[in-house]
Formats: C-alpha cells, structure tokens, sequence
C-alpha cells in the first residue's frame, strides 16, 4: 500500500514498509507540537500492526494490537495525534465519546454502533478509491450518454427495397460525422449551455427515521431502503450539470459493490482505528439517582467485548474487532485509569500521560505547525486583498496571554489560542473587503491595545476569553 499524507502534495510518496517510528514521529511533529511520548508510543503501535502482517498467518491470529490510553488536560493533542496518525496511512478512523454511549443503549448510543460507523466512513473511503479508478471510463460513457441525448440517431427504414438501403446507409454516414461534430464542440465547452433531458434517482429522506434501530440490533436505514424504493425522474438542465449527475450515476453503475464492501469490512478489521474520547467519564464509583442504564461500569462492560475482540453486524457483514486499534484518552481530573474496571484497563496496556503546554509551546504552536493559526489567518485575509504580518514580539504576547487566560480561568490548552486569535483579529477581519490591497502588521502593541484590558479583568475574561 502507498500512503500520503493528506494535505501534502509536495511529499513523496512513502510505502508503508519505509514508514519507520522515527518517520512517524517526524510526521506528526509538522503538526503538533511536543508530547514526544505519546508520538513514540502511537508509532510504534502502528508499525507493529505492519509488522504482524509480515508474520506467518497462523501467528497474525494471535498478534493483538497493544491499545493505548491517553491521559492528559484538554486541548494538549490527544484527538490531533490519532487523527493525523490515521490519515497518515489512510485508515479509516473514527472519534467517539464514551460519554454518548449508556448501558444496553436505553437513553444512549450503544456501543456496537461506533464499529457500524467505522465501517459506514471504510465504505466511503474505499467507495472514493474505486471512484477514481473508474472515473475515465465513466467519463467515456458520459460523453456518449449526452451525445445521445444532444442527438438522436434516425430509425432505420421500414422498406427493404435496395434504393431505401443504400439511401438509409448514406444517412447513417452522415449521422456518424454530425455526431463526431457534436462530440468535438462538447468536448471544445460549446455546447454547455445546451439543455437535455436526464433521468435522476431521488432516494427517500429517511434519515430522521432510523435513529434507535442500531439498539436493537437491526438496520433500520437499510429496512426502510427496501420498503421505500428510490423514486426515478425525468429532469431538464444544461449540459454542465447533466454531465456531472451522469459522470456520478456511470461511476456508481462502474463499482463492484460486492468488492467495495468487502474491502471495507477488510480494512476496518486489519487497520480500523477507534478514538475514543472522555473515557474518564465513565471511570469512578457510581453515582446515587443517576437512572436506569447510565451506569458508568455498565457502560465499561458493554464496551469491553469491542475492545477484547468480538464480531459485530452491519449492514456490510460481520466484523472481527479483534485488531481493531483502540485509543482511548481522557483528562483523568476527577479519577484515574485505575479506577476503569480491572478487565478494560487491562485492554488497555499502554498508558501515555501528555504534557500540559506551556507559554513556550503556545508560542511554537502559533507558527511551526503546517496548520499554524497565523498561517491560516494570513491566508483567509490574503483572499481580501490583505497582507497580514505577525511580529516576533506579538506572538510572544499572544502566547503569554493565552497561557494566564489558562492559569485564571479554565485551562483549555491549545484552544485558547483560537479564542484569543479570533478576539484579536475581529476589526480587521471585519474590515478587511475595504482594506484591499493595504499591508497590516500585527506587533505587541497592537495585541495590548486589543486584549491586555480583557486579560487584566479576570472577570471579563470567563465571558470574552
């Protein structure tokens, strides 16, 4: 398999086999800044599940995946790690919060239902894949599908004499070179603004409809597919967008839907990874007069044959979740992973605690990262016309405030840069149709003159940062 990591086209192609912990590490270091340990504990979870697949397959059976568990403040990089590690092998990945699920799904979600949604995001992943391999050949018949709408050929004659055949031949001849002329000028975007009639397939809105079956065990979307068959009709528009409904319905007609979903089941087994966030919340005693089903341990026993390995139903086929990698993470500020059930915590082997940031990692947070949030504010601005400059000291400044908003109110690590980035840049983004083509320098002074009255007012700042 070849992997890019997305939103890099500059980056070489690397096999999974060169994808060593050191590159891992690298990798996700242009986008997240420290917690060195959590990075080398995740790379090396991967490269194991690389690793397992060399081995003989009676060893692959029994080869588990070491699961991990994050534990650290909010906004410090847990969710950012596992989603960068699984887009940077393309696995389908999925993020969950334990606190959505309750015991038997009674006033929740219940659990098997996070493998039905890794599966449903493998289907779109690999149904992408196999839409781009099919893609020439959809276009071809597309390009065939509107010359035959833009120009009908004659029916043949309904004589048989020889001068009626010769006749309807030459017709024939001079039908071929019209629609060679036609397939020119469509292919030349002469013909886009050309109306045709093209046959679209609505399928029923039935969304709303199918919330609470996945509990009992039953597919609820694809129970009501059947008894509410998609409706077929008969719609005029330009040739524009009449070839690309047709290009989409000739790419669904070209996939192999049985290849499709096996190849789903397959890589949401062999590579699937689940995150599953606010773990914390379902760790600690029981609390009085909490209801029926919400108990935190029922919770931990229904995820527990997930995470240990079972087989679950979807609409796709049965899942093994046996080498599905699961990481949990969690702030762990009113309990701790002891206090998961003693079954769960041993699924989980790997235990990673993540540093809370500090003013100089905010600062490196503000401009190293690919996704820096300067680099994302000069780029939203640039559409406007507008030079955007961040200087040295501003960006030291920002950091400091950010980290005494995180000391005096509530620490929220990483995240209150965006806070008080949008706080400072609201006039000017405000302004910024009307300043086209001016050049704006962001120094300290100017981040004291937007925000030093706020940070000073601790109690302005619970409402404003």
């Amino acid at each position: 398999m070849h992997i890019l990591e997305s939103g890099d086209k500059n980056r070489d192609v690397v096999s999974e086999e060169d994808l060593t912990p050191a590159r891992i590490v690298e990798a996700l270091d242009r986008y997240i800044v420290g917690q060195k340990s959590a990075k080398r504990s995740v790379a090396i979870a991967l490269r194991n599940r690389w690793r397992r697949r060399q081995t003989l397959p009676e060893m692959q059976k029994e080869i588990l995946p070491k699961n991990i568990i994050m534990i650290g403040p909010t906004g410090v990089g847990k969710t950012e790690i596992a989603r960068r590690l699984a887009g940077l092998v393309r696995a389908p990945f999925l993020k969950v919060e334990a606190s959505k699920y309750t015991e038997v799904g009674y006033h929740g979600r219940d659990v098997e239902s996070m493998v039905r949604d890794l599966v449903k995001y493998a289907v779109k992943m690999v149904r992408d894949e196999m839409g781009e391999e099919v893609l020439p050949q959809a276009r071809e018949n597309a390009e065939e599908r509107l010359l035959d709408c833009l120009y009908e050929p004659e029916p043949e004659p309904s004589g048989s004499e020889e001068g009626a055949a010769a006749n309807y031949e030459e017709r024939r001849k001079q039908k071929e070179r019209a629609r060679e002329r036609l397939r020119e000028m469509l292919r030349d975007g002469r013909l886009e603004d050309r109306s045709v009639e093209v046959e679209t397939t609505e399928k029923p809105a039935i969304q709303g409809m199918v919330a609470g079956g996945e509990e009992m065990g039953v597919d609820m979307q694809e129970l009501f597919e059947q008894m509410m068959p998609s409706q077929t009709e008969t719609r005029r528009m330009h040739v524009s967008n009449a070839r690309r409904i047709i290009v989409q319905q000739e790419v669904e007609r070209l996939i192999d839907k049985d290849r499709l979903h096996s190849e789903a089941v397959r890589r949401s087994e062999e590579s699937g990874m689940i995150f599953i966030d606010e773990i914390d919340k379902v760790a600690g005693k029981e609390q009085q007069n909490q209801g029926p089903g919400v108990s935190r341990q029922g919770v931990q026993r229904d995820l527990l044959p997930i995470v240990e390995g079972t087989s679950v139903p979807t609409r796709y086929g049965m899942v093994q979740t046996d080498h599905i990698l699961f990481v949990a993470a969690g702030a762990f500020s009113t309990s701790k992973p002891s206090d998961l059930i003693p079954e769960l915590q041993g699924r989980f082997p790997i235990r990673v605690e993540l540093d809370q940031l500090t003013k100089e990692d905010l600062m490196r947070i503000l401009v190293e990262p690919r996704n820096a949030l300067t680099s994302q504010y000069i780029a939203l601005l640039k559409t406007e016309g507008v030079q955007l400059k961040f200087e040295k000291d501003a960006i030291q400044r920002l950091a400091d405030i950010a980290a005494q908003i995180n000391r005096n109110v509530a620490g929220i690590g990483a995240r209150r840069l965006q806070t008080v980035m949008e706080k400072l840049l609201e006039e000017v983004s405000f302004n910024a149709p009307d300043m086209r083509g001016k050049n704006f320098k962001i120094d300290a002074d100017y981040v004291d003159e937007r925000l030093s009255d706020l940070a000073a007012d601790r109690d302005m700042m619970q409402y404003i940062l």
